[in-house]
């Protein structure tokens, strides 16, 4: 028996729908998902497999997250920094820019400025200041043909520049004759003034036919207690461009100082007190600086001679302890010497520093003279002391040469 019979279409797996056959993407998808679940079941059984305890899994998975943040933490800081970079870069070519476009808007104005402000410069320093003013000095200048003296008069400084702080000057005058400058005056110090009127004559011993070859010096300084005394400035007068057959009376502006040329001695700090009621006259020696040198070595042994003096005679002596291998002794040692307040005025005071030697003379090498007849800034102190009685006063003095000091002694006033 024969029939027809058509093919029977497959029955579908239990528990699953049928597919359509107008639908082929679905069959694709269902493919990958079935690819994508048989991989994660592979990795899951071979992590079964390895049988890692779920600590350990657990703090792999920590490290591994912590690389991963730190990873991405470098490269945004190297972004980070690359984009600062860029902004600076900007803003200097900005900044180029915008100087290049002002030197150009300005005709190059800046540059031609600053080369100008150069040049000002270098010749400031190649050539002397002459808008630089020091002030100027009134003198008077005449020879007595019958006594052989050349009379200098010292009248008053104007217009001097402020040499302290609160801007004034304590200005007074040394001058003295070139070449040999054996004897030097000194005017008194006029405290806190830039018109300072001093009215002072001094007088060197010259012979007229000798006097041609000299050149006077007054140089104006500014005082100071505990410092060296500045120089402001200085007037040097040729004696053979002076006609003496008449009196020199004039203006001359002060020039720049230039330094003394006499060897240095070195200083001494000194303070005064005197008491009046108890008739005490009190010298503490401070110390010495910059002393010259008087041993084959560089070096001395310095000590300080107290001579209390009256009428050129000597009435008390002291004297510090030496200090060993030094030109800046310090002493702090004091002397007291029994003055009757009516003599005070009358007596001196010779300070002598000395260089110790064990075999031989001791060698003086400067001193100083305080009191009666002495002159300049040591004549100021000696004021000053007795002015403020009771009271201390200290004071940097300049070492002399023993024959000048001498020559002061002697003079009568």
């Amino acid at each position: 028996m024969t029939g027809h019979y058509r093919q029977a279409a497959p029955r579908a797996a239990p528990g699953t729908s049928p597919t359509p056959a107008h639908l082929p993407n679905t069959t694709t998808t269902s493919s990958q998902e079935q690819a994508g679940s048989h991989n994660l079941n592979k990795f899951m059984s071979e992590l079964r497999s390895i049988r890692m305890p779920s600590w350990a899994v657990a703090a792999l998975c920590i490290v591994m997250l912590c690389l991963m943040l730190s990873c991405a933490m470098c490269v945004w800081k190297k972004c980070l920094k690359k984009k600062d970079k860029d902004k600076e870069k900007d803003k200097k070519g900005k900044d180029k820019s915008k100087g290049d476009s002002d030197t150009e808007m300005d005709g190059g104005y800046n540059k031609p400025l600053q080369n100008e402000g150069n040049k000002e410069t270098e010749m400031s320093d190649n050539e002397p200041k002459e808008d630089e003013k020091l002030g100027r000095l009134h003198f008077s200048c005449d020879y007595n043909f019958t006594e052989n003296t050349l009379v200098v008069g010292i009248l008053q400084a104007t217009e001097l520049p402020a040499m302290d702080v609160g801007g004034s000057s304590d200005p007074y005058v040394k001058l003295y004759l070139l070449p040999d400058k054996k004897k030097k005056f000194e005017t008194k110090v006029h405290r806190k003034t830039l018109e300072p009127t001093f009215n002072e004559t001094f007088t060197f011993k010259v012979p007229y036919t000798e006097l041609g070859g000299k050149t006077l010096v007054m140089t104006v300084y500014d005082f100071d207690r505990f410092s060296k005394h500045d120089a402001i400035g200085a007037v040097k007068i040729p004696m053979s461009s002076v006609d003496f057959s008449q009196s020199l009376q004039e203006w001359r502006d002060l020039q720049k100082a230039e330094k003394e040329e006499s060897e240095r001695l070195g200083d001494i700090c000194l303070s005064l007190r005197f008491v009046p009621t108890a008739g005490k006259l009190t010298v503490v020696v401070l110390e010495a600086k910059n002393l010259k040198k008087m041993d084959v070595g560089g070096l001395s042994d310095p000590y300080v001679k107290i001579h209390l003096m009256q009428n050129g005679k000597r009435l008390k002596k002291k004297k510090t302890t030496t200090k060993k291998n030094t030109l800046n002794p310090y002493y702090n040692e004091s002397f007291s010497f029994e003055v009757p307040c009516e003599q005070i005025e009358k007596v001196q005071v010779v300070v002598t520093v000395l260089d110790y030697d064990k075999i031989g003379k001791n060698d003086a090498i400067g001193k100083v003279l305080l009191g009666y007849n002495s002159a300049g800034t040591e004549q100021r102190h000696w004021s000053d002391m007795l002015a403020n009685p009771r009271r201390p006063i200290a004071q940097w003095h300049s070492l002399k040469p023993d024959d000048e000091v001498k020559a002061l002694i002697s003079t009568k006033k």
